[in-house]
């Protein structure tokens, strides 16, 4: 598994982020919770002062079922079993790092491209709240929108069926995500990050985190609180399916 060049290793770098839920059925709801993003090279993690690194950790374990020894490997491993070759290319990872311990990704993205630059593909990484997770292979058009069949449990209170509509262009100065869920009759369900990059440097990461604290347990906690409150209106639960892991996912 050999990383990209060096020429084509991308910075570490912050995206302070606004993220939006809207719900239109079967009952209107919307939430907006801030936090931040790591936008990295797998090969190239921060490298933050040791008192700090508790702070953005980027660890195996949490992406690809853990197995292998790093993320680029898991990433490769993922790839390889959906026929592409990923070897000597550049890969751009969007994620929360883990924090004091805990991370919670609801969504990793990977934009990989080949040796020479060329696009090849983007890797969805979704993360429910039971532990479980899936990737979903999106081939993108040169607007950054694609769509696949929704094939994992995310929220209690959607069925699995339909398909997603995303728009997923690879960060420059801003992030601009959009992901609908495509349902018989129309779209139930919106989400979208907006956010502003900012430098990765030590004075830069302190201020965030001071505005953002334990940034991933608050995303964790925030996603099971609203959670409740749907529930306490009266939105049914569905039946959660038995979840039938992917080639080298837990």
């Amino acid at each position: 598994m050999s990383p990209p060049a060096a020429r084509h290793r991308t910075a570490p770098t912050l995206y302070t982020c606004l993220v939006s839920h809207v719900r239109t059925a079967p009952r209107r709801y919307a939430l907006r919770h801030r936090t931040y993003m790591w936008l990295i090279d797998p090969d190239l993690p921060p490298r933050l002062p040791r008192p700090l690194r508790p702070l953005a950790r980027f660890d195996a374990r949490d992406h690809f079922g853990g197995t292998l020894p790093t993320i680029r490997a898991g990433l490769e491993a993922f790839l390889a079993a959906e026929g592409i070759d990923a070897t000597g290319g550049r890969v751009t990872m969007l994620a929360h790092a883990r924090v004091l311990g805990h991370v919670f990704n609801p969504l990793t993205l990977f934009w990989v491209r080949g040796p020479g630059g060329e696009p090849l593909c983007v890797v969805a990484e979704v993360h429910n709240t039971y532990g479980e997770r899936h990737c979903y292979l999106l081939r993108p058009d040169r607007g950054g929108r694609a769509t696949v069949d929704k094939a994992f449990h995310v929220s209690p209170f959607f069925p699995v069926d339909g398909g997603y509509t995303m728009r997923l262009p690879e960060p420059d100065g801003r992030l601009a995500l959009t992901i609908h869920l495509e349902r018989p009759g129309g779209r139930p369900f919106t989400a979208t990050v907006r956010g502003e990059r900012r430098p990765a440097t030590t004075a830069h990461l302190l201020r965030t985190v001071l505005r953002h604290p334990w940034s991933t347990a608050a995303v964790s906690a925030a996603i099971r609180l609203h959670g409740v409150r749907l529930f306490l209106r009266g939105l049914p639960v569905r039946t959660r399916p038995r979840h039938r892991p992917q080639e080298g996912v837990k």
